[in-house]
């Protein structure tokens, strides 16, 4: 009985989806999981005006939260994960003469998130509120312990005055890693520095920028990830113009230790990575083309290659996904996708997206599934051969998130939501934090009124 329900849910959920041809196979989700709110911990009122990155992160019996409050202003709070509450602390406003004002106030710019990192001696690390701005960095003075977060006005000293995109890493031995990009968009570079815990101090991981716009692009790429093979892999597209029309040239390198990096044909690569090295571009997809800022995804087939899929415009001019493989020593790229729609994106600021990646991964019958959501066709799963070929769908209930109602009652306001950055899935259970915010307006300023703020919410799941 619980089987059958499943089912006619998940046929459910994709009324109004393409369904399959008749060549197509319709399977049902290898494990049938679904989730259940376990426990749900009210946390604070937020600023629902516009949407901004918040952070969780888990470490151990920890758990740590960062975002802005009702006020905008930046909050952290921390919990054992017995406690049924966290324990919260505004950060103070502070300020120098090159920043030009506050550093912990959210504006209206949708690029300003906050994230945490955690040292390998428990130590609490934050950083977040800028957009082509000088480096806002946190360090707390006792271990475990939010309440001693003090601000430092610089780790290395230099190319720290125009930082956007922050983010905190702990590579494979636990050594903090922080890593973001100087410049501006369609000018910039990806810095990473390395935390030494004896002396307090960070310096660079590598001699140069991981990618290098040299002054006529910059790289949106994805965090380095260690994957089955225990490499680190990175993927990203350049862009020429804060306009994110020109976006172009899907990219892809790996490497062992996040020092020395290498092509997917295994040949080493100098540092920086520029546009100049063709052997580091997987789709050489031109300005205007249809990708955007990492609209890929990354599998490792079953001999450990990579294999992406991702969206370009097709030769009807529709928005497609591709999947592309190495075959020897060249990419080969395949349409899998026939939609009879074109997202047609464009200007400056946080756009609204049509389109969004989400899971690609193998499955223990040998084929892969890649999940997605179009705002003509909504959620869907793809199953592919290990050709990664198109072969039909694998039902599944909708995501987590959107199955939830919102709650406040302005006119426009959706539902957000926030992964555990830190400690991975165990058990079956996961945890996630909700709030409500009106649409990106590319970071833009809204008229009044503006809604009231909405509740923000933790919520512990747990597989059914």
């Amino acid at each position: 009985m619980k089987y059958i329900l499943f089912l006619a849910l998940v046929t459910a959920s994709l009324a109004g989806c393409s369904q399959p041809g008749p060549q197509e196979s319709v399977v049902i989700d290898e494990t049938g999981n679904t989730e259940t709110i376990v426990q749900t911990i009210k946390i604070d009122t937020v600023w629902a005006g516009h949407p901004v990155g918040f952070c969780l992160l888990t470490h151990g019996e920890r758990q740590y939260i960062a975002y802005y409050n009702a006020n905008r202003n930046m909050v952290v709070g921390q919990r054992n994960l017995s406690d049924s509450e966290f324990q919260l602390h505004i950060m103070p406003a502070t300020s120098r003469e090159t920043h030009g004002g506050t550093t912990t106030v959210l504006g209206w710019d949708s690029h300003n998130s906050v994230t945490l990192g955690i040292d390998k001696e428990g130590y609490i690390h934050l950083s977040g509120n800028m957009h082509v701005h000088p480096i806002t960095y946190f360090r707390s003075t006792r271990p475990n312990d939010i309440s001693s977060l003090e601000q430092i006005m610089e780790m290395v000293g230099t190319d720290e005055k125009r930082a956007t995109y922050p983010k905190f890493m702990n590579d494979r031995n636990g050594e903090l890693i922080f890593h973001y990009r100087d410049g501006s968009s369609g000018s910039g570079n990806e810095i990473y520095n390395i935390y030494n815990t004896e002396t307090k101090t960070w310096s660079r991981l590598l001699d140069a920028p991981l990618t290098d716009g040299q002054g006529l692009m910059n790289a949106y790429q994805s965090q380095p990830t260690l994957m089955k093979d225990d490499w680190y892999h990175v993927y990203w597209v350049w862009r020429d113009t804060p306009d994110c029309e020109t976006n172009h040239d899907l990219s892809y390198m790996k490497s062992p230790d996040l020092k020395n990096w290498f092509n997917a044909f295994g040949e080493p690569v100098e540092l920086p990575a520029s546009i100049e090295n063709n052997s580091l571009i997987v789709d050489p997809v031109p300005p205007g083309g249809g990708i955007i800022n990492l609209a890929a995804r990354l599998c490792l087939d079953e001999n450990n290659k990579p294999v992406f899929i991702y969206h370009k415009y097709g030769d009807d001019g529709n928005l497609q996904l591709f999947a592309v493989q190495l075959d020897g020593k060249k990419w080969v790229s395949k349409q899998i996708t026939d939609w009879d729609y074109r997202w047609e994106f464009s200007g400056r600021g946080s756009i609204i997206f049509e389109v969004y990646l989400r899971e690609f991964k193998p499955r223990n019958d040998g084929f892969y599934e890649f999940s997605y959501w179009h705002v003509k066709y909504g959620n869907g799963t793809i199953l592919l051969d290990k050709n990664f070929n198109n072969v039909g769908k694998v039902l599944k209930p909708e995501p987590f998130g959107e199955t939830l109602k919102t709650e406040g009652d302005s006119p426009g306001l959706q539902i957000r939501t926030a992964g555990d950055i830190g400690k991975s899935e165990q058990d079956g259970i996961r945890y996630m934090l909700k709030w409500e915010t009106l649409a990106h307006n590319r970071d833009r300023p809204r008229p009044e009124p503006w809604p009231e703020p909405s509740r923000l919410v933790l919520y512990k799941l747990k597989k059914n």
